[in-house]
């Protein structure tokens, strides 16, 4: 029987593991893949919004070349959180369920099934694409998920969103010899698009260099176009390769296996005490951006790190 089971291995995952352990608790981290997985995962260039000093945990120094750190420089601080705090982790061990049994919860594996006092979900967000919902996104050429631009030399790109990782993807890919087009939503890329790369995407598309179909949706995908709705009607453009950068959501089935309740618009927001992270299921916290819902932009590592020693401290508290 554990004290605390905590569900993710990203920063934050890692964040209430430290404080488990400064308090004695005996508890265990779950992750379905690498350790922090969702970084892992984003594009291997890529920089982050917040400043090193502003991402740093329980007084480690996060030290990078520059004020931004880069994707590597985060794997590699997280590495050091690792092994510095001899963080108990199982990695590459998804979860398949999650049930309460009276005053405790049992969790099953994909290797073993395991009983916790309490729980903590720090499942992050980037795990589960948001679909666009047209015929043909289930080919081979769709990806919702985007590295490097390597493989794009000299291919018929379109990138779909305006957000960061839209406008990243579109900016490599183009610079490494792809012929890029983009599709909007609105009439440019997001305004919280980072503020040293706006005014790139800015002007390669008004001068042309990325093609822009502003208030515009993708409607079919076929193995060598793609059909899109713009305010003058229905065009069809060659394609080889199609980035849907359209955003990501929480595992909330995790969620509604636990009972906890979401809101009823369209944030589909955890409810959760915001003094102590304690959801509406007794024993079940939430840490991190998984808090927010569908509503991915308010919370991130930088804010979220707080959320571990408040919920450690009212197991503590609750246990004595």
């Amino acid at each position: 029987m554990y004290d605390l089971i905590i569900i993710g291995g990203g920063p934050i995952g890692l964040a209430c593991g430290i404080e488990a352990g400064k308090a004695g608790l005996k508890y265990l981290i779950l992750e379905k893949g690498a350790l922090c997985n969702s970084i892992y995962n984003y594009p291997i260039n890529m920089t982050f919004f917040s400043t090193s000093d502003r991402l740093e945990m329980a007084g480690i120094p996060f030290m990078s070349v520059g004020a931004k750190p880069t994707r590597t420089e985060a794997l590699e601080y997280y590495r050091r959180i690792y092994f510095h705090f001899k963080l108990k982790v199982n990695l590459y061990e998804p979860v398949d369920s999650l049930k309460k049994e009276n005053e405790h919860f049992e969790i099953k594996t994909s290797k073993s099934t395991y009983s916790t006092r309490k729980l903590v979900l720090a499942t992050g967000f980037f795990d589960l694409p948001n679909l666009m919902g047209v015929p043909g996104e289930d080919l081979l050429k769709v990806l919702h998920y985007y590295k490097e631009p390597w493989p794009f030399i000299g291919q018929k790109i379109l990138v779909v969103g305006g957000a960061n990782s839209a406008v990243d993807a579109a900016l490599e890919c183009w610079r490494k010899g792809a012929e890029v087009s983009m599709v909007l939503l609105g009439d440019e890329v997001d305004e919280n698009v980072k503020y040293w790369v706006r005014p790139d995407i800015m002007n390669r598309i008004k001068e042309g260099s990325i093609r822009a179909f502003t208030q515009s949706k993708v409607k079919e995908i076929k193995p060598q176009e793609v059909i899109i709705s713009t305010p003058l009607g229905e065009t069809s453009i060659a394609n080889d390769w199609v980035l849907a950068m359209t955003g990501y959501k929480p595992n909330f089935s995790l969620l509604d296996q636990l009972g906890v309740k979401m809101s009823l618009d369209e944030k589909r927001q955890p409810c959760y005490d915001q003094t102590n992270q304690e959801s509406n299921v007794p024993g079940v916290y939430l840490a991190g951006v998984v808090c927010g819902g569908l509503n991915t932009r308010e919370f991130f590592i930088e804010n979220s790190i707080a959320h571990a020693e408040a919920i450690v401290k009212d197991i503590v508290s609750k246990s004595n």
